[in-house]
C-alpha cells in the first residue's frame, strides 16, 4: 500500500475513475430525460451508455483501466490485480463521480424533463429474485467481456476493446431495461437514488452486481484461462506489497487498451 500513496499514476487514476465516472454518469442518465411524451427510447439508452463507455474506456483506458464501475473493481480485485487499498480508493472514486455526474445533470435539466433521473426500478411483475438473478446474468457477460478483451496475455487479438467493452453494455441494456432498468454498475444506480432520495430495492443493484462480477472473474481466471498464480503472490499483490504483472510492462506497451488490466 505504502508504494501506492507514494505514486503520482496512482493517485491520477484514482481521479480518473472519479472524473471518467462522473461524465459516464452526466451522459447516460441524460439519455434516459423524457423531452416528449412516451416510454423510454430503449435503443436510444442502450446505444448511449454503450457509446459513451467505449469513448470513456478509450480516454483513461491507460490510466486507470477505466473500470467506472464498483463491480469491475470488485471482480478485478477477486482476481488479485490490484491491492485492497486500490480497490476501496476505486470504490470512493466512482461513487463520488457518479453522484457528481448526477448533480451536474440534475441542475441543468428542467424539472419537467429530469423525472426520477433515470432511477433503476424493478418493472411491474418482476419479484426481486428474479431481478436479482437479472442483474447478476446482465453483469457476468459484461465484466467476462472485460476479462477476455483486456488480458495482457491474450496474443493476436483483434479490433478495438473499447468498443467490444460499449458493445457488451449495450447488450446487457436491450435485455435488462425490461426487467430492471439495467443497473450492472451499482454506482449508477447510487447516484439518482441519492438525489431522488428513493432507496426503494436499492439492495438489488448492488448485489446482483458484486455477485455477477465475482462469477465472471472466478470463472475467467480459475477454469476458461487460469492465471497461474500462487497464494503468496495473489495475498501479496492484494496486499499491495508488488504490483501485478503488468506494471514493469507499461512503459513497453503502444495500445492503451491493453493496459487496462496494468497495476490497478
Amino acid at each position: 500500500m505504502m508504494w501506492e500513496l507514494k505514486s503520482m499514476p496512482f493517485w491520477r487514476a484514482v481521479f480518473a475513475e472519479f472524473f471518467a465516472t462522473m461524465l459516464f454518469v452526466f451522459f447516460g442518465l441524460g439519455f434516459t430525460m423524457r423531452w416528449s411524451p412516451g416510454p423510454v427510447n430503449v435503443l436510444l439508452v442502450s446505444l448511449g451508455f454503450g457509446f459513451v463507455l467505449a469513448a470513456l474506456v478509450q480516454a483513461v483506458g491507460h490510466v486507470s483501466g477505466a473500470h467506472l464501475n464498483p463491480a469491475v473493481t470488485f471482480a478485478f480485485l477477486l482476481g488479485a490485480q490490484l491491492s485492497m487499498f486500490r480497490c476501496v480508493m476505486y470504490m470512493a472514486a466512482q461513487l463520488l463521480g457518479a453522484v457528481a455526474g448526477a448533480a451536474v445533470l440534475y441542475g441543468v435539466t428542467p424539472p419537467s424533463v429530469r423525472g426520477n433521473l433515470g432511477l433503476n426500478t424493478l418493472h411491474a411483475g418482476v419479484g426481486l429474485g428474479q431481478a436479482t438473478a437479472v442483474e447478476i446474468f446482465l453483469t457476468l457477460q459484461f465484466v467476462l467481456c472485460i476479462f477476455a478483451t483486456t488480458d495482457i496475455r491474450r496474443n493476436g487479438f483483434m479490433g478495438s476493446a473499447a468498443m467490444i467493452i460499449g458493445f457488451s453494455l449495450t447488450v446487457g441494456h436491450f435485455f435488462g431495461l425490461y426487467y430492471t432498468g439495467c443497473g450492472m454498475n451499482p454506482a449508477r444506480s447510487f447516484a439518482p437514488a441519492v438525489l431522488t432520495r428513493n432507496f426503494g430495492n436499492h439492495w438489488v443493484y448492488w448485489v446482483g452486481p458484486l455477485i455477477g462480477g465475482a462469477i465472471a472473474a472466478l470463472l475467467y481466471d480459475f477454469i476458461l484461462f487460469p492465471r497461474m498464480r500462487g497464494l503468496s503472490e495473489r495475498l501479496a499483490i492484494l496486499k499491495g506489497a508488488h504490483p501485478p504483472e503488468a506494471e514493469g510492462q507499461q512503459e513497453s506497451r503502444s495500445d492503451p487498451i491493453e493496459l487496462k488490466t496494468q497495476a490497478l
